[in-house]
Order: C-alpha cells, then sequence, then structure tokens
C-alpha cells in the first residue's frame, strides 16, 4: 500500500507499518502517520506488513526488507521509518540493505521531543533520552571506529579505539545530564514543600497527547499556555495557582502527554517532570472523548502511571470534545459514594468549564481535622514539627510533655503521617479530655503488672 503527502523542506521518508492483533491497525497507522508529520518529514510511500514475531536480523523478512529498498531507490528517499523498536543490530542491518538511514518509533518520538523542548529543564531531560538511547547503537556499521589512536607519529597514544573513546565521552556526558537533572529535581522538591506547607492543593491533568490538556489547562487558569492540535505540542511542566472558590485555592499543573508505547529513555529522563503527578493531590485525567480510540487511549494511560507508581492516586476523569459529540452535553457523572468522578467538557468551547471547577471542589476542598495530642518530653522534636506547621491551637506542658490541641487539612495530616508514622501514637483517644495525671498513670502500670 502506498500513501502520499508532500511537507516541503522535511526529509523525504519512506515508512514501514507492522500491523498487530492486538491493537486497531487503522487507528496505530494514523498515530504513526501524526509522528512523522509533527517530525516534520516529508511522507512518499508506505509499506505494511502483518508480524508477529520479529526477524532476528531485519525484523521483517528478507523479501519484505528488500522490496522496502526498491521503494526506497524509486523515491529516492532519504529516509525510513519504522512504527516499531528495533534492536541497534537490526537497525544497522536494515540500513545496508535499503542504503540510507533508518529510524525507529523510539528514535522518532525522540527527535520530535527535542524540536519541542523549550526550557532548561526539558531539553536536558531531552539530551538525556537521546543520548541513553544513543549508546546501544554507537556501532552502527561504522568500522573505522574501531581503529587504534596509537601507532601513527603524532597520535601515539594509549592504544584505545576510537570508539571506546566514544562511549567514555559519551558516558561522562549522561553522568553530567544526569547531575543537572537531580539538582532540578532538589528545585522542584523545594517549591512542593513551600505548596504543601502552605496547604495549596496541586492538581495535575494527564493525558493522552493530543486529548486537550493545555486547551483545557488554559480554560481553567484563563493563562494562554501553548497549545496546538498535534502530538506532544507542548512538554514542559506549567504551573498556574488559581483561586476556584474565596475559600479554595489550587495550583494546576500541565505535564507532558502520554503515548502508547512511550519509550522507557523518556519515562525515566522525565521522571522528576512526572514528580509532579505523583505529589499532586488530585490527578485530572484529560480524554479526548470524541476519539474512538478513547478506551484504548485510557488505558494507555492507565499504563504509564502504573509504571511512574501513580497508579492509585485519585483522580477525576474529564471527557474533553463534547463538542464533536451528537447529543453529548455538559454532563457531571458520580461514583457510588456520590463523588464526582467524570465531567462531559469542551475545553475549546468553553463548555462545562464552571461544572468542572464545581466538581473539584468537592474533590479537593480542604476537609479539616482536629485532635488531641500528648508528646512526652523525650519526643520534642514532634512538638517542634506541629509548631512548625502552624497546626497547634493550644496547650498545656508540664515536666512530662506537651498537651497538644491541632487543627490542620486533612491531607496535610495525611503527609504528616506519611513522613512521621509514630505521630499516629501520640493522639489521645476522642472521648479522652485531657492527658492523664502521673499518679493516674502509676495506677495503671501497676494493675498492667498484676
Amino acid at each position: 500500500m502506498e500513501f502520499f503527502e508532500r511537507h516541503e523542506g522535511g526529509e523525504r521518508a519512506v515508512l514501514l507499518h507492522v500491523e498487530q492483533r492486538s491493537v486497531d491497525s487503522n487507528e496505530d497507522l494514523a498515530e504513526f502517520r501524526e509522528l512523522v508529520h509533527s517530525a516534520g518529514a516529508e511522507i512518499l510511500s508506505e509499506s505494511v506488513v502483518n508480524r508477529q514475531t520479529p526477524d532476528p536480523r531485519l525484523f521483517v523478512g528478507k523479501g519484505k526488507a528488500e522490496e522496502l529498498a526498491e521503494m526506497v531507490a524509486a523515491h529516492e528517499a532519504e529516509l525510513v521509518i519504522v512504527n516499531a523498536q528495533l534492536s541497534p543490530s537490526q537497525e544497522r542491518n536494515l540500513e545496508a540493505l535499503v542504503k540510507c538511514r533508518v529510524l525507529d518509533r523510539t528514535g522518532l518520538i525522540l527527535d520530535i521531543f527535542a524540536q519541542r523542548a523549550r526550557s532548561h529543564e526539558g531539553k536536558l531531560q531531552v539530551e538525556l533520552a537521546q543520548l541513553s538511547h544513543l549508546a546501544t547503537r554507537l556501532v552502527r556499521g561504522w568500522t573505522h571506529l574501531e581503529r587504534q589512536r596509537g601507532g601513527s607519529i603524532g597520535l601515539r597514544g594509549p592504544g584505545e579505539t576510537q570508539l571506546e573513546m566514544d562511549r567514555r565521552l559519551l558516558g561522562g556526558r549522561i553522568k553530567q545530564l544526569k547531575e543537572r537533572i537531580a539538582r532540578v529535581r532538589r528545585q522542584r522538591a523545594e517549591g512542593r514543600k513551600g505548596r504543601q506547607q502552605s496547604d495549596v492543593p496541586t492538581v495535575a491533568l494527564v493525558g493522552y497527547t493530543n486529548a486537550g490538556k493545555s486547551t483545557l489547562f488554559n480554560a481553567l487558569t484563563t493563562s494562554e499556555a501553548f497549545a496546538a492540535n498535534q502530538l506532544f505540542a507542548t512538554l514542559d511542566t506549567t504551573l498556574r495557582r488559581v483561586e476556584l472558590n474565596p475559600q479554595l485555592t489550587v495550583v494546576f499543573a500541565d505535564t507532558v502527554g502520554f503515548i502508547r508505547h512511550l519509550p522507557h529513555e523518556l519515562v525515566s529522563a522525565f521522571r522528576s517532570t512526572l514528580e509532579e503527578t505523583l505529589e499532586a493531590d488530585l490527578l485530572l485525567h484529560v480524554v479526548d472523548g470524541s476519539s474512538p480510540e478513547r478506551d484504548r487511549q485510557i488505558e494507555d494511560v492507565e499504563t504509564v502511571l502504573e509504571e511512574i507508581g501513580a497508579g492509585s492516586m485519585p483522580r477525576l476523569t474529564v471527557m474533553n470534545k463534547i463538542d464533536q459529540l451528537e447529543e453529548q452535553g455538559v454532563r457531571v457523572d458520580r461514583d457510588k459514594h456520590g463523588q464526582p468522578a467524570r465531567v462531559w467538557v469542551s475545553a475549546k468551547e468553553g463548555e462545562g468549564i464552571e461544572a468542572l471547577g464545581e466538581a473539584l471542589v468537592e474533590r479537593v476542598e480542604p476537609k479539616g481535622v482536629r485532635l488531641r495530642l500528648f508528646i512526652p518530653m523525650a519526643d520534642g522534636r514532634f512538638y517542634a514539627l506541629l509548631q512548625g506547621e502552624g497546626a497547634v491551637q493550644a496547650e498545656e506542658c508540664d515536666e512530662a510533655g506537651w498537651q497538644l490541641d491541632i487543627a490542620l487539612p486533612e491531607a496535610r495530616w495525611g503527609h504528616l503521617l506519611k513522613k512521621e508514622p509514630a505521630l499516629a501514637d501520640f493522639v489521645l483517644d476522642p472521648a479522652v479530655e485531657r492527658r492523664p495525671e502521673p499518679w493516674e498513670e502509676a495506677v495503671a502500670a501497676g494493675a498492667a503488672r498484676g
């Protein structure tokens, strides 16, 4: 099958699409084309192969590979793009046969990310992902790199091959990038710590790429973050503080979009960005409600969330693009507990944004916790911790310790217990109005001894 579409100025490419029984092939092919367009390539022709087990040498059979080579020669293509992940040897062997550069799905997505990264952090993360991917593909058939550096006049050295030197330099750069990204992670952690201490809930927008996350983010925050009808339009996490009502302010975080078979290198490199998702109080899962593949896209997003450790986090689903659906208006679906579980909106047209805001208030409005604790003198660090949180409403103190009345949001109490589980041991039974007197403790201790 052939498909022609001209994108002047881009590299001339032939596509190789691999059909799989487990997915809708037409939808997968359409997404593959969209990825290629996003990378800026000019599609000259397509070849489709149905193969469940890859050939260890060429990924496809020799006949299909030779057919691909003829297609490349006929169209004078500069690039073959394969909608699958190739091993380094398969990539090299295909390049030798078709006599042009071969790029697999992982390399294609990495190239798109490299074009779209705008912030310093995003560029660091993309470079790390690219170099991690390249590290396994240094050989690429460049046999001249295996020559020893020593032995020539003026070039005598330790006998290290050019390939070994390139690997060493690459390893050094990867180490440097990881150190820089670690510093960014620490800075992000400080920002999150400040938001948690001020009891401002965070709502992270997640979803399949091109589901309308950035458009919804702009509608909720009245900001102008870049949004476009293309895959991976935005990569950099954007944060905005919004007052949902006079009593509730939240921080919205727009994150990178997910896609089927998201390369492992990207998941690893963007972990600092994805931590905004892990630390959020609520996930806003944005779904393209008009897509015939929406159920499969929901599953793909859930798979990535599980991979980064966010599978069990509370979420509110937003079915976006109802303007493209017949007989579907704004609606709020509730779960068995009466909480909002799914909201139908059109971010582009502004329909349902008010209903979504009300649903968000129900889901994230801080619920207060009021407790009485008795902290012995020996555990004074817990007293200092609660004072630092501004949670202490009233206190009494003597030589035995502190009796405290505290009040703080339920989510913040949960964060404290996660960090210091021993705090739960100091909570007095609600029926106890005061801490026990020393003589009462002595009597109780004697009774316990028998």
